[in-house]
């Protein structure tokens, strides 16, 4: 593992997450989902833009083990779009500000891209483009797939097995 530590952080600056190493992807995602939560907390009093501007959600996705709440996670309040659904949304609640995902099954935690600060990773693919509203041109600095590509499994698959691995 490389020494890059990442910290996103909440509007007002209560809660901060860090992420250590380089993320299993850096990703948006368009699934319907994606968009319905993002709509659910923007529509939080006072809550802060989680879509872009086309309607996806930007996330830096990271191992269990390399992505932890550091300061605040008592102020987070977890959110559903269906009370069946498998992935919750965290929400700073001090100022509704959208900090990461959480899907159930999964052994990984997609964080909200536009919370953390420097130097960030190129967008490595554009996911779930067959549910994108935007009529404005998709952007070309990364591959886009209709649906979740097997290159995402993959890179899924394999960070489970090195996190067994304990690499």
């Amino acid at each position: 593992m490389n020494d890059i530590l990442r910290s996103s952080t909440c509007a007002c600056g209560q809660v901060r997450c860090t992420g250590i190493g380089q993320p299993i992807l850096s990703a948006v995602c368009y699934c319907d989902d994606c968009q319905a939560g993002g709509h659910q907390i923007e529509s939080l009093p006072n809550a802060g833009a989680v879509l872009e501007d086309d309607g996806g959600t930007a996330y830096l996705t990271y191992r269990d083990d390399r992505f932890s709440c550091v300061e605040g996670a008592h102020l987070l309040v977890a959110y559903k779009i269906r009370e069946r659904a498998p992935t919750q949304r965290f929400v700073a609640s001090c100022c509704n500000t959208a900090m990461y995902l959480k899907f159930g099954p999964g052994h990984w935690v997609s964080a909200y891209r536009r919370r953390f600060e420097g130097d960030l990773p190129a967008i490595e693919m554009r996911t779930q483009t067959q549910f994108r509203a935007s009529r404005a041109k998709l952007p070309d600095d990364a591959p886009s797939y209709r649906r979740f590509p097997p290159r995402l499994f993959w890179r899924l698959v394999l960070s489970r097995f090195a996190m067994m691995l304990g690499r």
